[in-house]
């Protein structure tokens, strides 16, 4: 079955989600967490480090991720398993890396977030973002500003 990671990106109460491009065959025009599959050889977490980086250009920090869930779906047809992950520290500034998967990236507070492809994930995010949403870590310089 192949295998799909997704990272949500919290900072101070919110959410960054990518807006999928309408040329997309799963999810067309719709917000999502960042990601995309696992190649043959790779972990779950090397995945999620190199699609982080390709798609917004950041550096996942070792130790920041904690596991939110995994699911099977059928985004297009075919099962696949999901496994969405929580990301508290990185390097860098995000930015749409990949235009050609997404057309938009935008933060979002956790109460006004627009709803995600799948359930699971988003109330998996929800309830890990409330547990840690006190917690600062990382380097101010990308911290969100209210």
């Amino acid at each position: 079955m192949l295998g799909v990671v997704v990272g949500a990106l919290v900072r101070e109460d919110r959410v960054l989600l990518v807006h999928r491009s309408p040329s997309k065959r799963a999810h067309p025009g719709r917000w999502d967490l960042p990601g995309g599959v696992v190649e043959d050889g790779e972990s779950e977490m090397g995945a999620l480090a190199r699609e982080l980086r390709e798609e917004l250009g950041v550096q996942v920090a070792t130790g920041s991720t904690s596991h939110l869930c995994r699911v099977t779906v059928r985004p297009a047809g075919e099962p696949v398993l999901l496994s969405a992950w929580l990301v508290r520290d990185w390097a860098g500034v995000p930015t749409n890396a990949a235009p050609e998967e997404h057309d938009d990236i935008r933060w979002f507070g956790l109460a006004s977030m627009p709803s995600l492809p799948y359930e699971a994930v988003q109330a998996a995010l929800v309830r890990a973002a409330a547990l840690i949403s006190r917690v600062p870590v990382g380097d101010a310089s990308h911290r969100i500003r209210r």
